[in-house]
């Protein structure tokens, strides 16, 4: 059973002339490492928000997406929150609250858990992602590769079983970039989780993937492993 699967999906803007996905098929199995790559305009962000109820675009759209082989649109909202994770590329669109343990906290806070239990996963994520020192900072005060790593934890601490990044690395500096697509693979290797990236530093997204897929023009060229595509 694929944990995500795109279904002859199809979607135009509106007043577009030109679909933005054409026709995409792609099936994503648990524990797998996908990068998703092709040229800027090509449908990977739109296909990556398809994945996410909340996130959905607005348009014209024809064929299905599914989760663990349920329709998307059929999903509660609590399970799409919680088990379905997405971190965008601009790390201030993310951040709701004013100090990094509150922000680590708030998703499980709308998720109603015990307060022993949020407060063992914000600490069990403050420790994996070694983000102790700056616990009790205001969000102000954070750089930008602080501020996505955070994001990252808040999202994690929700235990979700499929991440979903849209080129989290676009603003950062190329050392902060590195060190958060090595946290990527730790997270994938050690948490089992299964990760979606698009990304443009191919150099050091490719040697952490299993599968990759490129696109271009909204349709899907080709999948494979990172020695096959390239």
């Amino acid at each position: 059973m694929a944990l995500l699967r795109f279904e002859h999906l199809s979607f135009s803007y509106p007043l577009a002339d030109t679909r933005a996905l054409d026709d995409v098929s792609l099936e994503i199995h648990k524990g797998e490492y996908v990068v998703l790559c092709g040229p800027s305009g090509c449908g990977k962000t739109t296909l990556l928000r398809h994945a996410k109820p909340g996130l959905l675009p607005v348009g014209a759209r024809a064929g299905e997406t599914f989760y663990k082989d349920a329709p998307l649109s059929q999903l509660p909202e609590l399970t799409a929150a919680a088990e379905i994770g997405f971190v965008q590329q601009n790390p201030d669109n993310q951040i709701v609250t004013d100090f990094v343990w509150h922000e680590l906290a708030f998703g499980l806070e709308n998720m109603a858990l015990p307060v022993p239990v949020i407060r063992r996963r914000v600490a069990e994520m403050a420790s994996f992602f070694g983000i102790e020192g700056w616990f009790y900072k205001d969000v102000t005060e954070l750089s930008g590769g602080q501020k996505q790593l955070l994001n990252l934890a808040s999202v994690m601490a929700m235990q979700p079983d499929v991440l979903i990044l849209d080129e989290p690395t676009s603003q950062l500096d190329p050392i902060a970039a590195s060190d958060f697509l090595a946290v990527l693979g730790k997270i994938n290797r050690e948490l089992g989780t299964t990760i979606v990236l698009t990304e443009h530093r191919l150099e050091e997204a490719f040697p952490l993937a299993t599968t990759v897929a490129v696109m271009d023009g909204g349709r899907l060229l080709c999948t494979g492993t990172p020695a096959e595509v390239g």
